[in-house]
């Protein structure tokens, strides 16, 4: 590991195919050494992120046949699918209006997914109470600490959920995201609403 610029300069000696050296710009060598650490990153959090929201996400939903699949996007879970918003093309989709008092009698269900949903609502504890009593059983898929990019998404998430786990039958602990309300107040509000 090169301790000050002397060292650098001798690491930045390059030789072309007739054994002649020659010193490369230690400047330039520095800047390829910061855009290559920086390509690693990138891709490291984005390996990590299709891990944890498609791969095992995937896993989730062919686990079994989810009775609810509530604020499920484009995602069948083989029973009702149900979104504040909208989606074609979804089988058996039911559009609900207050995801604080689903239209659904108590413990209706016997199996609910809530996936990469509760990090973007208001009041998390008061949704998955409401979730618990339509479900005999509800499983949250939460973006863990490790998806770096989901867990710390101050553009699209409320909170920050304190779990490695990607999934739970219990509310895991969480805080409000740092920075979140500041940014979503700038750019007028959160990407993605739930």
């Amino acid at each position: 590991m090169p301790k000050n610029l002397c060292d650098i300069r001798e690491s930045c000696l390059i030789s072309n195919q007739m054994g002649n050296h020659y010193q490369a710009n230690p400047v330039l060598f520095i800047i390829t050494i910061i855009l290559a650490a920086g390509l690693l990153i990138w891709g490291l959090t984005y390996l990590l992120n299709w891990i944890s929201y498609q791969y095992l996400k995937r896993r989730v939903l062919r686990r079994r046949h989810w009775d609810l699949n509530i604020c499920c996007g484009n995602t069948d879970g083989g029973g009702l699918n149900a979104d504040i918003k909208s989606h074609n093309g979804v089988p058996n989709f039911c559009r609900i209006d207050d995801i604080y008092h689903l239209p659904f009698a108590d413990q209706e269900f016997a199996h609910v997914l809530c996936s990469h949903t509760i990090e973007h609502v208001e009041r998390p504890a008061e949704f998955y109470r409401e979730l618990q009593r339509v479900g005999q059983r509800v499983t949250l898929k939460i973006p863990p600490l490790w998806d770096i990019s989901a867990a710390l998404n101050v553009l699209e998430h409320k909170w920050l959920f304190l779990t490695f786990r990607t999934e739970h039958d219990q509310l895991p602990r969480y805080m409000r995201l740092p920075l979140a309300r500041l940014v979503q107040k700038i750019i007028g509000g959160q990407r993605i609403k739930a």
